[in-house]
């Protein structure tokens, strides 16, 4: 009897810390930064080149990196991420989707490149033409900015630093992505 009552107690524990788990809600956008509001979804899809990131295990050793974002029938954004491997002499490609965290004119959303697994994917800063962005992830260990040139102009390159930093990124750890003319796909 006593047997018995260790086993169902040890299995609720395990149901009540899976269901806690799942339904907890899941940060999404590191504490005090908010994504953008008012944001056109369709002006933000299409072409978009890295300019700099926090450098992290998928995207190690890129250059010539961009993202690509279109939109699936069922209302996700499909995400297609290359980037030249020098040591490799070879583009790798990733293909994933996101999804709007609350509606899609916040610009919170999550992304996943593996299965049920999402991340988060936040604009916090867009020019009013879409053309330059800043994007933070989940935590202050992912940051990128991104343009629709190989290039950012100054102007906006310093402001959008400046607000990484007062939202407590180390933009020092910053990697500035080379793109160079004859390896840029159309």
């Amino acid at each position: 009897m006593k047997k018995k009552h260790i086993i169902y107690t040890a299995s609720a524990v395990i149901a009540i810390g899976a269901a806690t788990f799942l339904l907890w809600p899941k940060k999404n956008i590191p504490q005090g930064v908010e994504a953008v509001k008012s944001f056109n979804k369709e002006r933000y899809l299409g072409k978009w080149y890295e300019i700099a990131r926090f450098d992290f295990r998928f995207e190690k050793g890129l250059s010539h990196v961009t993202a690509e974002y279109s939109l699936n029938s069922d209302g996700t954004i499909k995400v297609i991420n290359r980037g030249y491997n020098a040591k490799k002499d070879e583009f790798n490609e990733a293909i994933g989707k996101a999804k709007f965290v609350k509606d899609d004119s916040i610009a919170e959303l999550k992304v996943s490149f593996f299965g049920p697994f999402y991340s988060g994917y936040n604009v916090i800063a867009i020019d009013p033409d879409y053309q330059n962005a800043l994007v933070v992830g989940k935590n202050r260990d992912y940051m990128w900015l991104l343009s629709r040139n190989t290039e950012m102009p100054e102007d906006i390159k310093k402001a959008y630093l400046n607000l990484a930093e007062k939202h407590g990124f180390d933009t020092s750890k910053l990697l500035w992505t080379k793109h160079d003319k004859s390896l840029i796909t159309p």
